[in-house]
């Protein structure tokens, strides 16, 4: 009788699959609140490490971390119509506290630009105080009818920046920045991700923006995925909260500015992008475990040269763990670290010792093979950044290969739902079309200049829409 997969097949059932590898692999539980999870310590590191490179780039812009309140008073909400409009239905609102029912309730924070306007309103006096750049790492809650582990959850984890500018163009370029400078480049290069910088239509838009730029990937059932965005507000937050500043000029100006934003859902990404039916494949740059070495049997001569190795790879500047729990069958815990996609196996034996060598596994191409003990502490940083590379060259031949090119709303919707990609001329498809998707569960991802870029305006000649079923 054939052995029952450990997970449910991809082609089989993908929301399955998905589902399987979120518990099996130990990134997350629900929570007891129907849309809130817990995120197990294993999901949590690959969140830090999420952190600490984003975390990086976003302060090499100048940008400083700050911490704003969770509850915001609801008559804040009410000073941008737009924004309010946006946020209603996805509010928790507290009534009553100590005891008592509030005299005014309190909002649990969907995003932070009205508290952090109300401060910004006090902080800015002069240009001498521009621009001001302040991101904060918190929890949010947008109460979600349709939860779904990373992707869609009640309360999430996030970073949100909040900056004001003294001119148009200087709100414009920072917001750009933000876009291609630290999540794009963000995602490429540590995530192995393939993404698709483009603008979001006016449909598509945060709420209370005058501009959205967005980051969309193709996750391995072809559906997208919204990364990561970057909003111009233009000025109307600052007219809401009279947000002035008095320029080199002696004159009161309102400020300019933008807000930008990623989540926990990178996790979610990151399991249905590089995922496959033995589980994670998790990139070497982002890995915060990128080798571990097994001891297969409890020999002390083996245990004793698993921990040494250990302790040189560790030295070389691999983040590595020993695995000498020789009182769990080997075979158990090597599916165990296949499922968490740690990029390198070394296994170990009385055998491998006799020889020499170790069992190398490599999960991003698969296979084994052995290899001088000798060697592997040279080795290893090479096979790392193959296997990087291969992840990201793997996402995008499948965008591309899964990316057609349509001249009709119905080849749109058609495409779409084969699950694959669409690119429409803008021109061709406009608001009314974009009306017309959304009947058949289709949306406008982002458009895209001609020639792949960003395009400037909503109706830049030659825009192009990318359409697709998301997430």
């Amino acid at each position: 009788m054939a052995k029952a997969p450990v997970l449910t097949p991809q082609a089989d059932d993908f929301p399955r699959w998905y589902q399987d590898l979120i518990t099996k692999a130990e990134l997350a539980d629900n929570g007891p609140v129907r849309g809130t999870m817990v995120i197990r310590p294993y999901g949590y590191g690959l969140w830090e490490r999420m952190q600490g490179e984003m975390d990086a780039r976003i302060k090499e812009t100048g940008t400083q971390n700050a911490y704003f309140p969770l509850l915001i008073p609801q008559s804040y909400l009410t000073r941008e119509a737009d924004h309010v409009e946006g946020f209603a239905p996805e509010l928790a609102v507290v009534t009553h506290g100590g005891g008592k029912e509030l005299e005014e309730p309190a909002v649990v924070r969907p995003t932070s630009e009205m508290i952090i306007n109300d401060y910004f309103s006090k902080w800015v006096q002069s240009y001498r105080d521009l621009p001001l750049l302040i991101n904060q790492w918190a929890n949010v809650v947008r109460w979600e009818l349709r939860p779904r582990l990373f992707l869609r959850t009640t309360e999430f984890l996030w970073q949100e920046g909040h900056t004001a500018h003294a001119t148009y163009e200087e709100a414009r370029d920072f917001a750009a920045h933000i876009h291609r400078k630290v999540y794009e480049d963000f995602m490429v290069n540590v995530l192995a991700m393939d993404v698709v910088p483009g603008r979001k239509t006016v449909k598509e838009r945060f709420a209370g923006a005058v501009n959205t730029l967005t980051l969309e990937s193709m996750m391995g059932d072809g559906k997208a995925l919204q990364m990561a965005t970057s909003h111009e507000l233009g000025q109307n937050f600052a007219k809401a909260f009279n947000t002035q500043y008095l320029s080199k000029d002696g004159k009161q100006e309102l400020v300019w500015q933008t807000s930008w934003g990623s989540t926990t859902r990178m996790i979610g990404a990151l399991v249905m992008m590089h995922g496959d039916d033995n589980g994670l494949r998790v990139p070497p740059r982002l890995a915060q475990i990128q080798a571990v070495v097994l001891a297969i049997k409890g020999d002390e001569a083996v245990l004793a040269k698993v921990r040494e190795l250990g302790d040189r790879l560790k030295a070389a500047g691999i983040r590595v763990q020993v695995d000498d729990r020789t009182d769990t069958p080997f075979g158990r815990r090597a599916v165990d670290w296949e499922l968490k996609g740690v990029p390198v196996r070394i296994e170990i034996g009385p055998r491998d010792l006799e020889n020499g060598t170790a069992m190398l596994a490599r999960r991003i191409p698969g296979g084994k093979e052995p290899v001088s003990l000798d060697a592997l502490v040279s080795l290893l940083p090479q096979v790392l950044e193959e296997d990087q590379a291969l992840l990201l060259k793997q996402s995008r031949e499948r965008r591309e290969s899964r990316t057609s090119e349509v001249s009709t709303i119905d080849e749109a919707v058609e495409v779409a739902g084969a699950g694959g990609w669409a690119r429409i001329p803008w021109a061709v498809l406009g608001e009314e079309g974009e009306a017309k998707l959304a009947d058949h569960a289709v949306t406008v991802r982002c458009l895209v200049a001609e020639d792949g870029s960003v395009p400037d305006a909503d109706d830049a000649p030659g825009n192009v829409a990318v359409v697709a079923r998301a997430y």
